[in-house]
């Protein structure tokens, strides 16, 4: 920690307050009508007027909440400077290999800790949407990414890499980008992409990097949901769990290798 602590905002206490007011808005509206449509059998909480008067209101008041807490222009709030687009690349596939590993994990967890019915029905109805495909791709890969990462890599790593070592603004970044999605299944795989993305960050300072990697990685889930079946009977899925498991491990391995190789021209730009 060093001698400009509390200085920027937001500091780890001011973080914490814009995710739980961020949450707050959105439950405040979300939660009873979830309850309401599952005890019912209604649809309110997909309601598209109610949807795009929640998912552009909430998010324009939070950015322009930290906007004048901050004190600073938009380019510093939401960073972006050049990369080497190459690094995409080592992105996608660290973020392939981990999910095969997170999956294990899952499992795992799966069977501590039994997710309830009520949490696979939203959670499958989050890929569900009026305009099929096309429409969950747009809100899975597009929209989701850009607004959490413009809050988690944008403002809320503003402060923390100022305030706090590259170590802690990654780490509690990550922390609270798992927090925030509020159910310990998914704990896991977000938690290991908030720490990828924020290393991004760190390492690139650029709030597109970041974006492009979280929608590829959302873009991933929903492949694998929309084409599991097809998937599962690819040459990699149908070899052992073990081989599995090494594949994966190496890869990962390899492409983190290639992500500060690639990225390292930017490293000393990031101070």
């Amino acid at each position: 920690m060093n001698s400009q602590t509390n200085k920027y905002y937001p500091t780890i206490l001011g973080a914490i307050h814009l995710v739980v007011l961020y949450t707050f808005i959105q439950t405040i509206i979300d939660f009873p009508l979830a309850l309401f449509d599952y005890y019912n059998g209604t649809d309110y909480l997909y309601n598209p007027f109610k949807k795009i008067i929640l998912g552009v209101g909430s998010p324009a008041f939070i950015f322009y909440y930290a906007y004048r807490k901050a004190g600073v222009k938009l380019n510093e709030l939401f960073p972006s400077k050049s990369f080497n687009v190459f690094i995409l690349i080592p992105v996608l596939v660290f973020l392939w290999a981990a999910q095969n590993l997170i999956g294990e994990v899952n499992i795992a967890l799966d069977k501590v800790l039994p997710p309830p019915s009520w949490f696979w029905e939203l959670f499958n109805k989050i890929f569900e949407s009026d305009y099929g495909i096309y429409g969950a791709i747009l809100k899975v890969a597009i929209i989701a990414p850009v607004v959490e990462e413009l809050i988690f890599r944008g403002v809320i790593m503003h402060g923390l890499m100022r305030n706090y070592s590259k170590f802690t603004a990654v780490f509690v970044s990550a922390l609270m980008f798992a927090l925030f999605h509020l159910n310990p299944w998914q704990f896991p795989a977000t938690f290991i992409l908030g720490l990828l993305l924020g290393i991004l960050m760190v390492r690139t300072r650029n709030i597109y990097l970041c974006i492009l990697g979280h929608a590829f990685n959302n873009g991933l889930v929903l492949v694998s949901i929309q084409f599991s079946n097809q998937l599962q009977n690819t040459s990699f899925f149908q070899s052992s769990k073990s081989s599995q498991l090494m594949i994966s491990t190496l890869l990962a391995a390899i492409a983190l290798v290639f992500i500060f190789i690639i990225s390292s021209r930017n490293d000393s730009e990031t101070n």
